[in-house]
């Protein structure tokens, strides 16, 4: 099985390309995959894959060519990934599998549109979130309020006055399992400046990332509310580097670098 690794600031995928559907991924796979010491290592997998093959997202084949299956690094599916669609955008690129710089892709969370930026960077709509109210996350034994965000996926998007980069994220922060019975992605940021934040996200099936593009959308949505605002153009420093975010009346984008490091055969087996 041919397999290719990337990432987008960090925040790292296996990528499996599978025109034709003939690779059966299963949970056990993508685990065995992702495995830092035993696999090649990654946060999740990325299956290339054609839309009009897959009932689940056949309605979108009419604007979209090519279907990511996202899997978190535990073998669980996703609706969406941020950083994941502009990886999967960067080797579609690559390979010659579209044409222009402008095109859509289907994910489980709806088609997005992507852009290739003349420095390189992949910029994507996000669409509009959802702000759907307010929860708690607990970490270290505190408990912080934050704003429910769905990007297509959920999200816990907390503001907190500790410094983010001294909080122990090595274990699953408390949630409200009532508010989100599927689980949340939550992110704890610092705001640091006009229109930007510091922030760490622990990843529902993956755990602590260095990057979360999903999350960094839903942080600056966050971020906004906190002044009031509903639109404006933020930074998100992440561990992995830095995205920017635009929040408009109609949707949102997220912009920033995404690259493909290498590629090889991949002998794993369940």
């Amino acid at each position: 099985m041919r397999f290719l690794k990337g990432h987008g600031t960090e925040n790292d995928f296996v990528i499996l390309p599978d025109p034709d559907d003939g690779v059966e991924v299963t949970a056990a796979l993508v685990a065995k995959i992702c495995d830092r010491r035993a696999g090649i290592g990654a946060d999740g997998v990325l299956r290339v894959a054609r839309t009009k093959e897959h009932t689940e997202v056949a309605e979108q084949a009419a604007v979209a060519d090519w279907f990511m299956d996202y899997r978190n690094a535990d073998g669980s599916v996703a609706e969406m990934c941020g950083n994941g669609v502009r990886v999967f955008a960067r080797y579609l690129v690559d390979a010659g599998l579209v044409e222009g710089t402008e095109f859509c892709l289907a994910t489980r969370g709806g088609p997005r549109r992507v852009r290739v930026e003349p420095n390189g960077d992949i910029t994507v709509d996000m669409g509009k979130p959802a702000v759907l109210g307010e929860s708690v996350a607990g970490v270290g034994g505190h408990e912080y309020p934050g704003l429910h965000v769905d990007m297509g996926n959920p999200h816990l998007a907390c503001a907190i006055g500790d410094p983010v980069v001294q909080l122990d994220l090595s274990h699953q922060p408390g949630f409200d399992t009532g508010v989100f019975p599927a689980g949340v992605n939550i992110e704890l940021f610092n705001p640091v400046g006009v229109s930007r934040v510091v922030m760490r996200v622990y990843e529902r099936g993956s755990g602590e990332t260095r990057s979360c593009g999903t999350g960094a959308v839903a942080t600056a949505v966050a971020a906004a509310h906190m002044s009031g605002d509903t639109t404006g153009t933020w930074t998100v420093e992440v561990t992995g580097g830095s995205l920017t975010v635009i929040l408009d009346e109609d949707t949102s984008y997220l912009s920033g670098p995404a690259v493909i490091l290498a590629s090889g055969e991949l002998m794993l087996a369940e």
